[in-house]
């Protein structure tokens, strides 16, 4: 076959998976998670291999160990949450009135020092841009929840998933083999690299960054609990859990926090203790656990990692964000390939490969 025929063929097969992925994207969510946590664990199931366990009992002591630690988990935080979240719901209203009275302070001493024409013009523009966030995340919000298929997904989330993951995880090795046998032979080498570098992006970003909203939800939790910081639990597992997207759950953190501060202390040193938690988090992300449990090698800038994220859960919802940062390192990967060959080409060094100038 030619290589204008193998490419057409190959982009036709993209093209039909893609098709596929988008036709049944509203019953792939089980499968998907399945296939995130099989992929997560195949290195331990690869390591109990290696200690001469075999791979059908190394998978389900991987998986009985998963279940055991997350069982754990929501036997002991869930109930403190649950608590603080029905506080936090009740007390929402009376929060709202504060903060628009802090707000409304704020407003009054800069108006009183600026010309109204120019306070007039920045209140439509703030307006503005306020009906247009809240259209855009009230549209993002209904493509991540659609309606009565929240409550089927999350019931095959816990149904259908462990069964997925299981069977996935124990046959991994041999669906690799498999899909390894039918590259096409001349290209096979190339295909491997790539895929290896897009395993070790993946690999890379994802099981670091996991560490690393783990440990901060740790530590967002305990010091703002510790701060007295009133649902410092709430605020701090949800930051925790949303700086697997850089940046997000940090500054999220800190916005939120740095609000319930302000509404319920009097002095201005408990809400910089409140805000120092989060600060000394951030700093220790960006200094110490991101280089060490992510590493530079990624190779995945946090700009692309969040727009991938925001792009897959306006598209596919919560599907579409499981499969942002897989498509997002396979396109960084084609990308530089794609930079490679054009620096080895004649339309970069200006001759034929190997042949002398005009």
């Amino acid at each position: 076959m030619s290589s204008n025929r193998q490419t057409i063929a190959w982009l036709a097969v993209i093209a039909v998976t893609v098709l596929l992925l988008w036709a049944f994207s509203a019953i792939l969510l089980p499968f998907a998670a399945g296939l995130a946590i099989a992929y997560l664990l195949d290195p331990a199931a690869d390591r109990l291999e290696r200690l001469g366990c075999g791979r059908t009992l190394a998978t389900a002591l991987i998986l009985g160990a998963l279940v055991l630690v997350i069982a754990g988990l929501l036997a002991g935080v869930v109930p403190l949450l649950k608590a603080q979240i029905f506080a936090l719901v009740e007390r929402l209203p009376e929060y709202i009135s504060a903060v628009r009275d802090y707000a409304k302070t704020l407003v009054y001493r800069f108006t009183a020092r600026v010309d109204p024409s120019s306070v007039e013009q920045m209140r439509d523009a703030a307006g503005a841009a306020v009906v247009g966030s809240a259209s855009w995340l009230g549209s993002f919000a209904g493509n991540l929840f659609q309606g009565w298929m929240v409550l089927l997904n999350v019931l095959s989330l816990l149904v259908i998933t462990p069964v997925v993951a299981f069977y996935l995880l124990r046959d991994w090795d041999s669906t690799a083999a498999t899909i390894d046998a039918l590259l096409p032979r001349e290209h096979a080498p190339t295909i491997r690299r790539l895929l290896a570098e897009i395993d070790m992006r993946i690999a890379g970003f994802v099981r670091g960054q996991l560490i690393v909203s783990a440990v901060l939800a740790v530590w967002y939790s305990a010091g703002l609990t510790l701060a007295g910081l009133e649902f410092g639990l709430v605020v701090g597992l949800a930051g925790g859990v949303l700086s697997i997207i850089p940046y997000v759950g940090s500054i999220g953190a800190l916005v939120v926090s740095v609000i319930l501060a302000l509404v319920q202390f009097d002095g201005l040193v408990p809400v910089a203790i409140v805000a120092a938690v989060i600060i000394v988090g951030q700093v220790a992300e960006g200094n110490f656990l991101t280089p060490k449990l992510v590493g530079e090698r990624v190779g995945l800038h946090p700009v692309w990692v969040i727009f991938a994220l925001l792009a897959g859960g306006a598209v596919l919802g919560i599907l579409g964000m499981i499969f942002a940062v897989p498509v997002a390192a396979t396109i960084a990967v084609l990308v530089e390939y794609a930079v490679e060959r054009y620096r080895a080409s004649a339309l970069f060094t200006g001759s034929p490969p190997g042949g002398e100038g005009a």
